[in-house]
């Protein structure tokens, strides 16, 4: 008998694949490299595992997609894994704009503000708050900050202090990697239910791989360097306007 926690996650599936193909992520009967093979072979590591998914997405079958399957899917088409596995949040964290035919946003804006607080405190306290934060988003746009796939947040925190101050408004746009990290630069770093901002330098393993970040505070009297691990749930934006209080 399948437990209810996975028939759950298995609703949730079929709730994010919708959304999916309504992004264009997904589009069904596609053979450019989008179908529903193309799809299995990403989350199952075959593509003749079309059918699998149909069934997945079938409330009548038996069959549900187990969690590590669900992990997959999160790393690979960047779905807030917390909603995915857990029910918390929405489908894709922070749902950045998405732009017209003429490139112009949808929304009244084209940044994503976010009440998400991005904790520039100590490690711990960061991550404890950092995963009962509530969050709310609105849209805005700021003359000399153009393009899309900006979201913006609060600072919680005086550990960046005087460069970001407590109550500072950041905006960002999200990289891809860690290889795109300049060293000693300015970066918000979403891990472990945490929105760490830091001063960032990559940290590389033997092969030459970026492992972990070393994450820096400009107050350094107050709080000690750290390091945290870099995997496939780190999020990684890069900081290009601070808004501050006048």
């Amino acid at each position: 008998m399948i437990r209810d926690d996975r028939i759950q996650l298995n609703e949730r599936f079929i709730e994010v694949f919708n959304l999916l193909v309504e992004r264009g992520d997904v589009v069904l009967n596609d053979r450019g490299g989008r179908g529903i093979g193309d799809f299995a072979e990403k989350i199952l590591g075959n593509r003749g595992y079309g059918h699998i998914i149909r069934a997945f997405l079938n409330k009548d079958d038996k069959r549900v997609i187990d969690y590590r399957h669900a992990r997959m899917l999160c790393n690979i088409y960047g779905v807030n894994e917390a909603y995915l596995i857990d029910g918390i949040g929405t489908p894709f964290g922070f749902d950045l704009p998405q732009p017209t035919q003429e490139g112009v946003p949808v929304n009244t804006g084209n940044i994503l503000f976010t009440t998400v607080e991005a904790f520039a405190g100590s490690g711990e306290a960061a991550v404890a708050a950092g995963s009962a934060a509530s969050e709310d988003s609105e849209f805005f746009s700021l003359p000399g900050v153009s393009g899309n796939g900006l979201v913006a947040f609060p600072v919680d925190g005086n550990s960046m202090e005087p460069v970001v101050m407590n109550g500072d408004i950041l905006i960002c746009r999200q990289i891809s990697g860690a290889h795109e990290i300049k060293d000693n630069e300015i970066y918000a770093v979403k891990s472990n239910g945490a929105l760490w901002i830091k001063y960032v330098q990559r940290v590389e393993n033997t092969r030459g791989r970026v492992s972990s970040l070393k994450l820096i505070s400009a107050n350094n009297l107050e709080y000690d360097p750290f390091e945290e691990e870099v995997n496939e749930h780190t999020r990684l934006f890069r900081v290009i306007r601070r808004i501050s209080d006048v």
